[in-house]
């Protein structure tokens, strides 16, 4: 079990200097950053980091003996061994990094689900999912024959776990959730569902986008199969994503793309595989970004991730506190278990119309489906304004966000 303790000393506004864009002006404004969700700004320590690994020790990993390739490596392997403590994994060797968390869903549905899904075996997800947790599984049930299922959230965005149970079947082979909704905050149940997956002879998959980067994660606590989430959302570099999965699991499923470094042995009709992780990691790598990526997960550890959740919980009561005042004010997603995001519609204005006057004001907010469309129809809207909140995020921008919302009211209301 990882440190629960919450440090009340932490300052965070020195934390917030250690990131040199938000001091920037936009249209002549301090920039007010509040699309956290979307990316995550980077401190510098990822920066000079990123610098370095390209000025000073570049070289390809795993394949050279020569002094540069073997710093890269070792820098890149380390990075393995910090996500795995970082997520409470047995061993690095669960650890696969790709591109990001959109292709490491992709590889799970292909090489595990090509493996184990056949004709009506069925897939179960929630109307919450991103599409990065939606499409994947799509294309591998038109493959196989499976099915997939939703369960739906209520009309305040919470997930009821009774729901779930009422669909499971023996035919249930993965439930794929969200540990949080990228666009309600809704924090789901993941340990419980883990459980009911297992009582299934299932398996779970969570996608940990908007969950690692406000909570802390232990996933053997979890006890779900696989877990997955993307560095640009964690102040890393982008190209960078995680997948954590159960080695019994890991070692029982083919590659998915294939290429150099993920074999044996290669025969011109025939080839054999490398263990796990290199079996899923075929290429060269985004060797700088990884490395830079390991600085990141150190500037999240040394601030504590339960402080980031207890920092960004005063911020989110705020903000649902001033926005709830403005009475033409919807917001999407009411759930008390919640965090880092609060959508909202608005009387007679369109969220890209919202986006666009805050922009001017130098507030940046997500405006659209995010991701999210059969969460879009379940609420009967087309898109939502989001905001998002981050470790740097400050009293003062909720303000700002609230200042420019009037505006929005004088001129669409």
């Amino acid at each position: 079990m990882k440190a629960n303790n919450i440090n009340q000393s932490l300052d965070f506004n020195k934390i917030r200097s250690e990131f040199p864009i938000l001091n920037r002006k936009i249209n002549n404004n301090p920039i007010v950053y509040l699309d956290s969700a979307a990316s995550a700004q980077k401190p510098k320590i990822v920066m000079e980091t990123l610098r370095s690994a390209y000025l000073e020790t570049y070289s390809n990993v795993h394949r050279g003996l020569h002094w540069l390739s073997e710093q890269s490596t070792s820098k890149y392997e380390n990075v393995r061994i910090k996500v795995a403590e970082f997520l409470g994994a047995s061993s690095s060797n669960e650890i696969i990094f790709g591109s990001g968390a959109t292709q490491l869903i992709n590889l799970v549905a292909n090489s595990w689900g090509r493996k184990f899904l056949k004709k009506n075996d069925e897939i179960i997800i929630t109307v919450a999912d991103h599409h990065a947790n939606i499409v994947p599984w799509q294309l591998i049930s038109q493959q196989t024959g499976s099915k997939i299922i939703a369960v739906p959230v209520d009309n305040q965005g919470n997930f009821d776990i009774e729901d779930l149970k009422k669909i499971i079947t023996n035919k249930t082979k993965i439930i794929s959730v969200p540990h949080v909704s990228n666009v309600l905050g809704t924090i789901f149940p993941i340990k419980e569902i883990s459980k009911l997956a297992h009582d299934a002879d299932a398996i779970c998959f969570v996608d940990g986008c908007q969950g690692a980067i406000h909570l802390p994660v232990d996933v053997q606590e979890i006890n779900c199969d696989f877990y997955t989430f993307s560095s640009h959302k964690l102040y890393g570099p982008s190209g960078v994503g995680v997948l954590w999965g159960r080695s019994s699991i890991l070692n029982d499923m083919p590659p998915f793309i294939g290429g150099g470094d993920m074999i044996d042995n290669v025969e011109i009709e025939s080839s054999t595989y490398a263990e796990p992780p290199h079996r899923f990691e075929a290429g060269t790598p985004p060797i700088a970004e990884v490395i830079a990526f390991g600085s990141a997960i150190d500037f999240v550890q040394e601030i504590g991730m339960c402080n980031i959740r207890n920092h960004e919980n005063i911020l989110l009561n705020y903000f649902s506190e001033k926005l709830m005042e403005i009475k033409e004010l919807s917001i999407i997603g009411n759930s008390k278990l919640k965090s880092g995001v609060i959508s909202f519609v608005f009387e007679n204005a369109h969220p890209h119309d919202i986006a666009t006057i805050l922009d001017q004001k130098g507030i940046a907010i997500r405006a659209g489906h995010h991701c999210a469309q059969p969460l879009m129809k379940h609420f009967d809207i087309t898109s939502t304004a989001r905001v998002s909140i981050a470790v740097y995020t400050k009293k003062t921008e909720v303000d700002d966000l609230i200042k420019g919302l009037m505006i929005v009211k004088k001129l669409l209301g």
